[in-house]
């Protein structure tokens, strides 16, 4: 795989020092009936993501442009891909991880756009927050609290049932960091390595999660006596008063990126939302609603200490994770992602 160049990825030095039926029958018409209207149609994850979006992202950028915004959630990039294909829009704008961003800008199927801070760009998405896939227990079950993703893969010391996200680009390398490879070593990925030792874990794994609440429900309920989560989701079943614990200790860091999609007739409605919703104060803002990582410097001056000990970008957070790395991911995202459900699947 080429090397890709604008991949916005600071060293670790430097970033510590700067740190649907229904839904599908609703949204049917094609988007020349909507195109006539100034409403700007953004994608979301829906739940907790959407209300601190529409607190200090979505509601802000209407009282400034006038612009009103509707949202549909989840996100898909299935539909991002179909609606391009189609040229019947569901949504103007939604948000990617660096995996799928990879595979969203190869195929086409988003817009070419502009960074509005320095080092925001990276494959025609602009990168907005951080967040962290941890591990994490229920409390109750476990005297001796798990350390590593090694230990998540030891059934014989930690038995229980375990949960992981069904998610290639994130799944792979915490499968190799438990087969004893050093996150100095992860990138480019093992893949042959990696779902061998994913064939180790695969009998316990009780849910293959999909969704955020999803994670946070299984964990919360007990349906599931270890995890790997997001840490925001993370927050919700400790706010909820479950006994659940985690650490950051080898969480894995990925961002989120906006995009546009390719050809929608509101392209430059969707161009401004996306530079709004990274600028620096509503951007802190959203990432403090939902315990985020704000990746446009400039957020830092928004953020209290006290703030940044709930995200991943804090230093002392930062130092104990590692980075996903699509730039020098080893292998074509879309053929992991393939080989990955065929492998749930088998």
């Amino acid at each position: 795989m080429p090397a890709r160049k604008t991949f916005l990825m600071p060293d670790r030095r430097t970033f510590l020092k700067t740190a649907g039926a229904a839904v599908s029958a609703s949204l049917a018409a094609p988007y020349i009936a909507r195109g006539q209207e100034n409403v700007l149609y953004v994608n979301t994850w829906g739940g907790p993501w959407e209300e601190a979006a529409k607190a200090h992202l979505i509601d802000p950028f209407t009282a400034e442009t006038g612009i009103q915004v509707k949202t549909v959630s989840p996100v898909s990039f299935a539909k991002l891909a179909q609606q391009v294909n189609t040229g019947i829009y569901e949504f103007d704008v939604t948000t990617l991880g660096a995996g799928e961003l990879v595979r969203a800008n190869d195929a086409g199927i988003i817009e070419e756009l502009e960074a509005p801070y320095e080092g925001g760009l990276f494959e025609n998405g602009i990168a907005s927050h951080a967040f962290a896939t941890v591990l994490a227990w229920r409390s109750d079950k476990y005297k001796e609290a798990p350390k590593t993703w090694a230990d998540f893969w030891n059934m014989q010391k930690f038995p229980g049932g375990r949960s992981l996200q069904r998610y290639a680009a994130r799944v792979l390398p915490i499968a190799l960091l438990a087969d004893g490879v050093a996150v100095k070593d992860l990138y480019p990925l093992d893949v042959d390595r990696a779902f061998a030792s994913l064939d180790k874990i695969k009998p316990h794994i009780r849910v293959w999660w999909t969704a955020g609440a999803q994670s946070t429900q299984i964990l919360r309920d007990g349906e599931v006596d270890m995890i790997g989560i997001w840490h925001g989701r993370f927050f919700e079943a400790e706010k909820a008063r479950a006994p659940v614990a985690m650490t950051w200790d080898q969480g894995e860091i990925d961002r989120s990126y906006w995009v546009v999609a390719k050809d929608t007739p509101n392209l430059e409605n969707a161009k401004k939302f996306v530079q709004f919703a990274t600028s620096a104060k509503p951007l802190a803002g959203f990432c403090k609603a939902a315990d985020y990582g704000p990746l446009n410097p400039a957020s830092g001056e928004f953020v209290t200490a006290e703030e940044a000990k709930r995200m991943p970008t804090s230093p002392e957070n930062y130092s104990r994770t590692f980075e996903q790395d699509m730039a020098n991911f080893g292998a074509d995202p879309a053929e992991i992602a393939e080989r990955f459900e065929e492998w749930i699947a088998s």
